[in-house]
This record gives C-alpha cells, sequence and structure tokens, in this order.
C-alpha cells in the first residue's frame, strides 16, 4: 500500500519499474533458451538464429517499409539457406543466397530498394556469424558464450551504471538516454565477463581476452547506435513489441549482431575458416 503513495500509477519511476521487471521476465525465458541452442550446436542453434534473424528482417522491413507482403517470405526463406549453407562452410553458398535475397527485396520494394535490400544484409549476418562461429569443434561454444557474456555484461552494466551516475550524453542526436558513464560501465563489464568465461574455459591470455572483450564491447555500442539512428530516421521508438520489456528482436540483439560480425572477421582472418572460434579466442 506504501507503495502507491511513493510510486504512483503512471508515474515515471513506476514505468521504469515495470519496465524493468518485464526485462527480467524476458531474459528468465530468453536467455536459457539461447544458451541452450549453443551448447545443442548443429540444428537446433541454425533454427534458433534463423527464426530471430528472419523476425528482425520483418522488423527492418516494418520500420524502413511500412509493409511486408510476399517479399518478406522470400527473403526470409534465403536468409535461412544462408544459414545453411554457412553451417556446411560454403562461403559461396552464403554469398549467393544473400544476394538473391538483396536482388527480391530490392525488386519487389520499390522506391525503398536500398533500405530493403540491407535490411538482407543486416539480417543475415546474424545467423552466417553465429553459425560460423559455432561450427568449429573445439572452441565453438566458448566462443558463442563468450560473446553472450560481453553482449549481455555491455547492456547490463551499461543500464544501470548510466541510470546511477548519469553525466554527459554518449550521443544525443542518435540516443538521447544512452550516457558516457553508461558506456564506461559497460564496457568495464564486458572485460570483466569475458575474463570470468575465458579462464574458467581455456587457458586464455588475459591481456589479450581484455583487449579482445573490449573491443567487442564497443562494437556492442556502435551496433546499439546504429539501430537507434535508423529508427530515428524512420521515426520509430521500438522496433516492435513481440519482447515484453524490451521492444523487437532487432532491439534486443543489435548490439551482439555488431559483436558477432567483428569476432568473425577477427576469427576468421585468424583461424581460417576450419578454425574461426579459435582464432577468436586463442592469442
Amino acid at each position: 500500500m506504501t507503495g502507491d503513495a511513493t510510486t504512483p500509477p503512471g508515474s515515471a519511476s513506476g514505468r521504469a519499474s515495470d519496465d524493468l521487471r518485464l526485462r527480467v521476465i524476458s531474459a528468465a525465458v530468453l536467455v536459457p533458451l539461447a544458451l541452450g541452442a549453443a551448447w545443442l550446436g548443429g540444428w537446433p542453434f541454425l533454427i534458433f538464429w534463423t527464426i530471430a534473424a528472419c523476425v528482425i528482417d520483418w522488423e527492418w522491413r516494418n520500420i524502413v517499409v511500412g509493409s511486408h507482403g510476399f517479399g518478406a517470405q522470400v527473403t526470409a526463406a534465403m536468409i535461412g539457406v544462408a544459414g545453411l549453407y554457412a553451417m556446411l562452410g560454403r562461403v559461396d553458398g552464403v554469398a549467393l543466397a544473400v544476394a538473391i535475397g538483396i536482388a527480391i527485396a530490392a525488386a519487389l520494394t520499390p522506391g525503398r530498394r536500398i533500405w530493403a535490400a540491407a535490411g538482407v544484409v543486416y539480417a543475415a549476418a546474424l545467423p552466417v556469424a553465429c553459425v560460423l562461429l559455432r561450427r568449429d569443434a573445439a572452441y565453438g561454444v566458448t566462443a558463442i558464450v563468450f560473446l553472450f557474456g560481453v553482449a549481455w555484461a555491455t547492456d547490463i552494466f551499461g543500464y544501470f551504471v548510466g541510470r546511477a551516475i548519469g553525466g554527459p550524453k554518449l550521443c544525443p542526436a542518435v540516443s538521447p538516454k544512452k550516457t558516457w558513464s553508461g558506456a564506461l560501465g559497460g564496457a568495464v563489464g564486458a572485460v570483466a565477463a569475458g575474463l570470468a568465461i575465458a579462464s574458467s574455459s581455456y587457458r586464455a591470455n588475459p591481456l589479450a581476452v581484455a583487449g579482445l572483450a573490449l573491443l567487442l564491447s564497443a562494437a556492442s555500442q556502435a551496433g546499439d547506435l546504429f539501430e537507434s539512428a535508423v529508427k530515428r530516421r524512420c521515426g520509430v521508438k521500438d522496433a516492435s513489441h513481440v519482447i515484453p520489456g524490451h521492444g523487437g528482436v532487432m532491439d534486443r540483439l543489435d548490439g551482439f549482431l555488431a559483436a558477432v560480425v567483428v569476432a568473425d572477421i577477427i576469427g576468421v582472418s585468424r583461424g581460417g575458416m576450419a578454425a574461426p572460434a579459435r582464432g577468436l579466442l586463442v592469442w
């Protein structure tokens, strides 16, 4: 009862509390699913991330085009094919599937061809990058869990440190609520999480892991700002409302998507297509 007096219904603090509660409940459902898929690998992993990517493509079209139709169904199929080719290690197949998806999206979206094509690339990058890392038999699971830890810690520490300290805005023209204190808090949390996961999983080089976590945290925050910029340009607050407390799948995975793409670039450049996760983690 006293809670009603101190936190009136509809007040800013009441809404923030409700939002946080929904975030926690959603995370309690989604985190075990993501970890379970990472542990199982193979088809469950591919299906999990393909579904996420197809929802992201749908949300992207909803934001920048405002309609879906037959084009969304075909591009979703091409995203799934790209993920399948990634699981087989066929880069040529990935490129072909994405190219077909881009062509179809552009052809069926007059007036917004570039935006629609960009959405296919953006969405397909998620399952392709995740699957390429996970298929590394020796370090695949560790790499995915490492990325989870870095991305989640960046979000969680950034949220709470930013709210507690406040201060100068990070990029007010794009995201008015994000602060430098939150960005730094997220980076510190990411380094701590990355070191904890790596040191408990293999003989890690602490300095290299800390630097890697810092870089991937920066990539995660850049991905978050990128999505905010797209939504702001199109006058949209949330990508959708499919995840209570979080908005859309894109809102939840924008940072992780950027981080896993950067991780793949590092991993493939050092370990090749055969061992990208090892190339990412072992220094």
